[in-house]
């Protein structure tokens, strides 16, 4: 079973109605510092394995990389682990060249 994905507009929706989700960003930490979704958390993909304690279980889950790719794969991992989780379709580039 493929991984659920989320629109730029429909994640945008959810935290513009406050929403309980969170954000999870698998990119580097130098990638991150260059730019993130607010409230986002960091955990790199290579890391993601040893780090799903910093990630909550009761809520929704996006996660976000710069196209798509590392959060496809971040997500099948998390689904795979038991996460209600959705990967954002288009990362990040697509999220700053929607309106």
């Amino acid at each position: 079973m493929a991984c659920k994905e989320i629109s730029t507009v429909d994640m945008k929706r959810m935290l513009f109605d406050y929403e309980d989700v969170q954000i999870v960003d698998v990119r580097e930490v130098n990638e991150y510092r260059e730019g993130h979704i607010e409230g986002s958390t960091l955990i790199p993909l290579g890391i993601l394995p040893h780090r799903t304690d910093a990630i909550a279980k009761d809520k929704p889950v996006v996660v976000v990389c710069r196209s798509g790719n590392r959060s496809k794969e971040a997500c099948e991992m998390l689904r795979q682990r038991g996460f209600n989780v959705m990967s954002l379709r288009g990362g990040l580039s697509s999220w700053h060249t929607s309106a």
